[in-house]
């Protein structure tokens, strides 16, 4: 592939130097799991990993507690650890501004210690926007002022975790932007591969890409009505910067709750859709589809920075898991050998200074107006209008099945489905003929300032006691009573050795 003269800028620019400078501290990690800590049950994956003889190079795992992580560590030893970090929202131009900034910088500096990770992993996108709860993540919108401020951001954020986290070699971890997925919809004026580009080109972070979120790009952005898949990640891969990518996420695909609506919505006047309606999902296997098009994309001349490749597998059962990875290592096994894990070079002292980057006020203000236009088109009390909107059919109703049918399934199930989190509760409101729906309408009728750090699952025990208070005041304390008991179950599973019951 012929590199353009803004490619060869950008590879000589002092943020890929830098990029650069902080990739070489890094060991080669190999093939990896990437797991939430509580499901599946690690001491049997690793035992049954063992058994099996498929050899485990690094766990990924999510943000948690502190105390869960310290004891992740005990019982990992001296095998590599990363971290998925969440509650740093780089999209959002007032991230910076947020109460709860800085408790969630010094829990992610905390943690990376705790784990000795290398790098930190996070999602470029966000669960709260203009003061709505999303419960899953929304994207960014793709224009170069939004480009700019994840640019920003992540600045900031390299430049807070070099002061606040220094790892046992020296080294402080590198941040990584995950390229997250669509669902149903896309919003923006540029491309998402280019809107990466430029974020690289002003920031010295390194990129996961997640095969599973690039499929759903291909099906929700509309590009598979005019092109074939591969040469969509033919095109896609040229455009994105695939000297950036640090690691490789391949998750499974599946049919969410919602198709049932999407096909009916999508078969009256719209025949394009022979695809099956997939999203990200890691308790579903994973598709033949995604090996394919991870073959292509470690065929990439560009991809010179992997450092790791991993299955998300958390909620899978463990048989399931060890049937995927040993399959996993059989066909890439090959490709980390004859790299060492010990192969990494002590930093060097010769760091770019790295500036805070605040925007001009009215770029924050205009950007800032333009999110608050969006929280509300996705949560389904605006119209979509304006140039990030595509007036595509499909994209319109796709957009409409998201609000409508995909958006209320994810309050009501995801980080736990509310009939059996309030199993009494929702048995009274049911007798009086009160649907959860009006839980849904309840959730986004107004925005919410975030004041701590976020936690989707107490978030959602806080605001249903406050519907039933709203909606039936005598069930109230039948609310309050199975919301505490959901609040000493979640501190006994995250926080081990800490008592159930306050004295």
């Amino acid at each position: 592939m012929t590199v353009g003269k803004r490619e060869m800028m950008a590879l000589s620019g002092p943020y890929h130097k830098e990029f650069i400078r902080r990739l070489r501290t890094i060991p080669v990690h190999g093939l990896g799991l990437s797991v939430d800590i509580h499901a599946p049950d690690l001491a049997s994956l690793r035992r049954s990993l063992q058994e099996r003889q498929v050899p485990l190079a690094y766990l990924e795992v999510f943000r948690t507690t502190s105390t869960a992580l310290v004891s992740t560590r005990k019982e990992v030893g001296d095998g590599l650890l990363t971290y998925h970090g969440e509650g740093l929202w780089v999209t959002q131009p007032e991230m910076a501004d947020s109460t709860a900034f800085g408790q969630e910088i010094s829990e992610a500096a905390e943690q990376l210690v705790i784990l000795q990770s290398a790098w930190l992993n996070h999602e470029c996108a966000t669960k709260y926007l203009a003061g709505y709860h999303y419960g899953t993540y929304l994207p960014p919108l793709y224009t170069p002022l939004s480009a700019n401020v994840v640019a920003d951001n992540t600045r900031l954020i390299q430049r807070l975790l070099d002061q606040q986290c220094r790892l046992a070699n020296g080294s402080t971890p590198l941040v990584l932007l995950e390229m997250p997925p669509l669902t149903y919809f896309v919003a923006g004026t540029m491309s998402i591969p280019r809107f990466f580009q430029v974020v690289s080109e002003q920031a010295p972070c390194g990129l996961v890409l997640d095969v599973g979120h690039l499929w759903t790009v291909f099906r929700y952005s509309g590009v598979h009505r005019t092109m074939s898949l591969t040469r969509f990640i033919e095109i896609f891969l040229n455009e994105f910067p695939m000297d950036r990518v640090v690691e490789i996420h391949v998750a499974g695909l599946a049919i969410h709750e919602s198709h049932r609506a999407l096909t009916l919505r999508l078969n009256d006047g719209l025949d394009d859709d022979a695809l099956p309606a997939w999203i990200d999902a890691h308790a579903a296997p994973i598709p033949t589809v995604l090996f394919e098009m991870l073959d292509q994309i470690l065929c990439h001349p560009q991809l010179t920075s992997l450092k790791g490749l991993a299955l998300e597998v958390d909620t899978k059962p463990v048989a399931l898991i060890v049937d995927e990875f040993a399959e996993f290592s059989r066909r890439y096994g090959a490709l980390f050998r004859g790299l060492s894990n010990s192969e990494q070079v002590e930093p060097d002292c010769e760091a770019l200074a790295l500036s805070e980057g605040l925007m001009l006020t009215s770029s924050t203000q205009s950007l800032t107006e333009a999110y608050d236009r969006y929280a509300r088109v996705v949560a389904g009390t605006m119209e979509p209008a304006g140039a990030e909107w595509s007036q595509d059919t499909a994209n319109i109703q796709e957009l409409d099945l998201y609000h409508s049918v995909y958006l209320p399934y994810e309050i009501l199930h995801w980080g736990g489905k509310v009939e059996d989190m309030f199993v009494e509760s929702c048995r009274r409101l049911r007798e009086r003929d009160v649907s959860l729906d009006g839980f849904v309408a309840f959730w986004f009728r107004e925005p919410r300032i975030l004041v701590g750090t976020y936690d989707f699952f107490l978030l959602k025990v806080d605001r249903f006691v406050e519907f039933v208070h709203e909606v039936v005041p005598e069930l109230h304390s039948i609310a309050k009573r199975e919301a505490e008991e959901l609040r000493r179950a979640y501190r006994f599973a995250n926080e081990p050795g800490v008592p159930v019951y306050e004295s």
